[in-house]
């Protein structure tokens, strides 16, 4: 399986906001000169995540973006499920019941397919595992100094 870029981009616009605090909104021209990322493409990111109550956002020309609950609050699942969607990874289509392979006896098909259960087991351990994790976890696991680099570069205080 493989996710978009936009869920990296998310995640750190997401901790890099935690760490900078409320102070004040980001815009989002800051947080995609901080990344070196496209503006316009970052900026449909982080509306995904105003919609999924994970981030806030201010119009205007003070405007931007900042956490809109706190960072114990926002799992990684969170991101991930605002940026991909809640969809499964892997879909079934039951081909086995399709075609020359599928035979003639429609009873050998009554539970579940093998396939379809191990994928469904993976994924659900793996979105557990994200969904455990927080923003807090993340801010806690990083280097404090990329913490006070960005609160430098956002004009924020230190903590």
């Amino acid at each position: 399986m493989r996710m978009s870029e936009g869920v990296e981009w998310g995640l750190h616009c997401c901790l890099t906001l935690a760490w900078v605090g409320d102070e004040e909104p980001v815009p989002t021209a800051k947080l995609a000169a901080w990344f070196d990322l496209p503006q316009a493409y970052l900026n449909k990111r982080l509306q995904a995540l105003v919609r999924a109550g994970i981030l806030s956002s201010t119009p205007g020309a003070r405007g931007g973006f900042q956490l809109a609950r706190s960072p114990e609050r926002i799992t990684l699942m969170d991101v991930v499920t605002a940026i991909e969607g809640p969809d499964d990874a892997f879909r079934c289509t039951e081909i086995r019941r399709r075609g020359e392979g599928a035979g003639a006896r429609a009873g050998e098909f009554r539970r579940a397919c093998g396939i379809a259960t191990a994928m469904r087991r993976a994924e659900l351990a793996w979105r557990r595992e994200l969904a455990a994790q927080t923003l807090a976890d993340m801010m806690a696991a990083a280097p404090p100094a990329a913490m006070e680099r960005a609160r430098r570069h956002y004009g924020r205080t230190a903590r």
